[in-house]
């Protein structure tokens, strides 16, 4: 059965990082929902627009292995205000599913009360706001049970390419990678 990935945005998430995520995860055939907090198209951090395949309100009930959290400002500051997201992260925990979150983001996981304990990494002028996590300092990927945390937008494709091989493995991960040309 194919991996459903839920990726929510809202106005000034991280471009970079949320489209670097659909790209790769579609790219390993991974079913991705790109879910707006609004609807219509969403301005996001540096301007750019992206028009989501759906909102966030019309896939609430759906079920979804993994949801992935970009970071950007204020992006994050309205998916931590939106109850919405709050719910979800806690029902997806609660299921076991993968909880993933880049940049600022991972800070919407400590709010939720699910990085209790938990190794994570994030933004590095943040990472005093992850009440609750083992901090890891690192310009990376940390993955710590169902919870994977990462840096920013300069680790996004590698964020992504942890998240295939979570997902599908490790020689997907490697068949996607070797296809991107990475140095």
């Amino acid at each position: 059965m194919t991996p459903r990935v839920l990726i929510p945005i809202a106005p000034g998430s991280e471009e970079m990082e949320a489209i670097t995520i659909v790209n790769i995860l579609r790219r390993a055939q991974i079913d991705c929902t790109l879910a707006g907090t609004v609807e219509g198209p969403i301005r996001c951090s540096r301007g750019s627009v992206i028009v989501p395949d759906t909102t966030l309100e019309a896939v609430m009930d759906m079920p979804f292995d993994l949801i992935a959290l970009p970071g950007g400002q204020p992006g994050t500051t309205h998916l931590d205000e939106d109850p919405r997201m709050h719910t979800l992260l806690q029902r997806m925990h609660a299921e076991g599913k993968f909880i993933t979150a880049i940049c600022a983001a991972p800070t919407i996981l400590a709010h939720a009360g699910l990085l209790t304990g938990k190794k994570a990494t994030c933004y590095p002028t943040l990472l005093d706001t992850l009440h609750g996590a083992e901090t890891v300092a690192i310009h990376g990927v940390v993955c710590d049970g169902n919870i994977i945390t990462s840096t920013g937008p300069g680790t996004a494709m590698d964020f992504a390419l942890t998240l295939v091989e979570t997902l599908v493995g490790k020689a997907q991960r490697m068949q996607v990678e070797e296809a991107l040309a990475r140095p």
